[in-house]
């Protein structure tokens, strides 16, 4: 009966194990790059700006357009009674006409001169959709950038849950040791109070990690847009490597020299592009307002014919060419408020970048020292478990022969579960500095994923 037991349970949690949807961190940032809302409202725009630069083409080649008409009328007169100039009445007879008329045209326009507007507007529109592209890159690599942070976040909960797990096992170990000593007379009543208590904390901590893991969980669930009720397994990248802690030498022999690092943000930023070309979009807006000041010539051209009968259309054919020159000469002061205007947006975009600029160094510098920061509290942490660890078992040992209290063996249990855990969260801290310093340099590869 009992080996039945044993299968059915085995059977069960194969089962479980089975029907978990198991996400490599590849795959995870693969669907954020599918399922993003923002993302995808950035991608249906770039449309819209790929149709403004097609629009701005369009204002340098002539319009062309065609007519026909047809109308018909017809004018009933009752007649009436009139004098004539010599005072005689003149009797107009009822009447009845109808009429009728037909036409045909094609003809359009082009503007041959406005003061260049028009080749700026096409710059413009040009470095507007260069720019869309750059900050739908930007928004790519945020998305790489948080699902990242995200998913480790899952794993650092769920390797805390771990920890609370073995150390419930531990404490339960060691509570029926106590127990059983106890009934021995070897040890106090009081032994088994302090590890029945200690056991009971451990639990506690326990279902407080378990709730915790599956909150974080969530989180990177509902950011990828999946089913937050579905049970899904996430994929450790890193296998046994942060048992002993991250290489983090190998991590760091790209970052030496901060001021090389800023030099490289600068060049390869998404964001920052996009913000050099809305100020060269600012400035070719104003090009586009001062060309107000200038005359403008536009030609006209048509074809066209007319009858009264069908038949007769092409009897009588129209041709005509016309140059329009318009000089401005007051404008209700339009012309100097789109000029002002333009400066004010000019000048706002290049303080934006100005501005942005500063938050890259701050953004770099900020990440730099906390990845550093990460890299010594991490080393500190792999040292510190391994000093917990061998206390604990000489503390055991002690308490084993007697020559230590439980309260000895229990303190430096709980320093040792204190220090595994204090190593997994700087593990997975310092993989986060890491991504995030280069999210900040503008590195992180989004085509991969796509």
């Amino acid at each position: 009966m009992k080996r039945i037991l044993i299968l059915f349970v085995a059977l069960m949690i194969t089962a479980q194990v089975f029907a978990q949807k198991k996400i490599t961190l590849q795959e995870a940032i693969s669907i954020a790059l599918q399922r993003n809302t923002t993302l995808i409202k950035l991608e249906n725009n770039l449309a819209g700006s790929e149709s403004q630069l097609k629009y701005a083409y369009g204002q340098l080649v002539p319009s062309l357009g065609a007519q026909a008409g047809w109308s018909w009328q017809r004018v009933n007169d009752a007649g009436s009674v009139q004098r004539d100039f010599f005072g005689k009445d003149q009797i107009i007879s009822p009447s009845e006409v109808d009429s009728r008329s037909f036409s045909a045209g094609i003809g359009g326009s082009v503007t041959l001169f406005n003061g260049l507007s028009n080749y700026a507007a096409i710059s413009q529109k040009k470095d507007n959709l260069k720019a869309a592209e750059y900050n739908i890159s930007k928004l790519k690599q945020n998305i790489v950038y948080q699902t990242t942070d995200y998913y480790y976040l899952v794993l650092n909960a769920e390797e805390l849950m771990r920890v609370r797990e073995e150390n419930v096992k531990y404490f339960q170990k060691l509570y029926e040791t106590v127990f059983e000593r106890n009934k021995l007379g070897s040890v106090a009543i009081a032994d088994v109070y302090s590890a029945q208590v200690q056991l009971g904390n451990a639990e506690l901590s326990l279902i407080q990690a378990q709730n915790a893991y599956e909150t974080t969980k969530a989180i990177l669930l509902n950011y990828l847009a999946l089913n937050v009720l579905e049970d899904y397994a996430l994929v450790d990248p890193f296998g046994s490597e942060k048992v002993k802690g991250a290489d983090t030498e190998n991590f760091l022999k790209d970052f030496e020299n901060i001021h090389s690092l800023v030099s490289a943000a600068l060049d390869n930023r998404f964001d920052y592009k996009s913000q050099k070309l809305t100020v060269s979009a600012a400035e070719k807006g104003l090009t586009i307002a001062k060309s107000g000041n200038f005359p403008s010539l536009t030609g006209d051209y048509s074809y066209s014919t007319g009858a009264v009968k069908l038949d007769k259309l092409f009897d009588r054919k129209v041709l005509r060419a016309g140059l329009t020159l318009n000089i401005p000469i007051f404008s209700n002061f339009a012309t100097e408020n789109a000029i002002q205007l333009s400066e004010i947006n000019s000048m706002n975009a290049k303080e934006d970048l100005t501005a942005l600029e500063r938050q890259i160094k701050i953004e770099i510098k900020q990440s730099y020292l906390d990845l550093i920061a990460a890299k010594k509290s991490l080393d500190v942490a792999v040292k510190n478990v391994i000093a917990a660890e061998e206390n604990r078992k000489i503390n055991q040992e002690r308490y084993n022969l007697g020559s230590a209290t439980i309260l000895e063996a229990l303190q430096s249990s709980r320093d040792y579960t204190d220090a595994l855990r204090n190593r997994i969260n700087t593990v997975y801290e310092f993989y986060r500095q890491y991504d995030r310093l280069n999210n900040a340099l503008g590195k992180l590869d989004f085509s991969k994923y796509e």
